[in-house]
C-alpha cells in the first residue's frame, strides 16, 4: 500500500511539474518573437516526454498488478522465503539461491509468463531492478499473446533474440546470477 501511495504522489507532482512546465511554454510562444517561441516550443517538449513516460510505466505497474492478481487468485505467488540481515535487508546469499530456483524453473517451461513474473520477483529480491522490469514485461507480454513461441526461440519479446539483459538468450541474461557470480550454462 505505502508503495501505490508514494507513486500516487509522485505521479501527482509529476503532473502539477509538467502543467507548470507547459504553461510557461505557451507564455513563450504567445510572447511571439522567433527566439521565445522556439524556446517555448522547446519547453513544451519536456512535459510531452514526462506524461508519454509516466503513461507507459502507469500501463506496466497497471499490467504486473493484474498478473500479481491473477497469480494470487491461483495460489502461485512466490512465497517469502528469503533471509534477512538484523537490519531488514535481504540477504545477498539467499537472494541468489531463489533466483537460481526461479532461473532454472524458467528455463524449463519459457513460455509460461508464471515462470517469468516470479523470475522477475527474484530480480527485484537481487536489487537487479533491470532485468526484473525486462523479466516482468516478458511476463506481461506472454499473458497477452498466449500462443507459444516455436520450441527453441525463448525471445524476451516479439522479434528480440535476446534475454532479459539483452544480452543471451536465457532468462538470466546469460550464464551469472544477479550478484555476477558465475554459473554453469544451462544448455538453452
Amino acid at each position: 500500500m505505502r508503495a501505490k501511495i508514494t507513486y500516487v504522489v509522485t505521479a501527482a507532482v509529476l503532473v502539477f511539474y509538467f502543467v507548470l512546465v507547459g504553461s510557461r511554454g505557451v507564455l513563450l510562444i504567445e510572447h511571439g518573437t522567433l527566439i521565445t517561441v522556439t524556446f517555448g516550443i522547446a519547453v513544451l517538449v519536456l512535459p510531452a516526454i514526462g506524461i508519454w513516460f509516466l503513461w507507459k510505466n502507469t500501463q506496466f505497474v497497471r499490467r504486473a498488478n493484474a498478473l500479481a492478481a491473477e497469480l494470487d487468485a491461483e495460489g502461485g505467488l512466490p512465497v517469502d522465503e528469503l533471509l534477512r540481515t538484523p537490519s531488514g535487508r535481504i540477504d545477498r546469499a539467499s537472494a541468489d539461491a531463489v533466483f537460481e530456483r526461479r532461473r532454472e524453473e524458467t528455463e524449463d517451461t519459457p513460455d509460461d509468463w508464471r515462470c517469468w513474473f516470479r523470475l522477475a520477483v527474484a530480480y527485484q529480491d537481487a536489487r537487479d531492478t533491470p532485468r526484473a522490469r525486462k523479466a516482468m514485461q516478458r511476463a506481461i507480454a506472454l499473458h497477452r499473446s498466449p500462443i507459444p513461441t516455436p520450441s527453441g526461440d525463448h525471445s524476451t519479446l516479439p522479434g528480440d533474440h535476446s534475454g532479459p539483459s539483452g544480452d543471451a538468450s536465457t532468462p538470466s541474461g546469460g550464464h551469472s546470477t544477479p550478484s555476477g557470480d558465475q554459473s554453469s550454462p544451462s544448455g538453452v
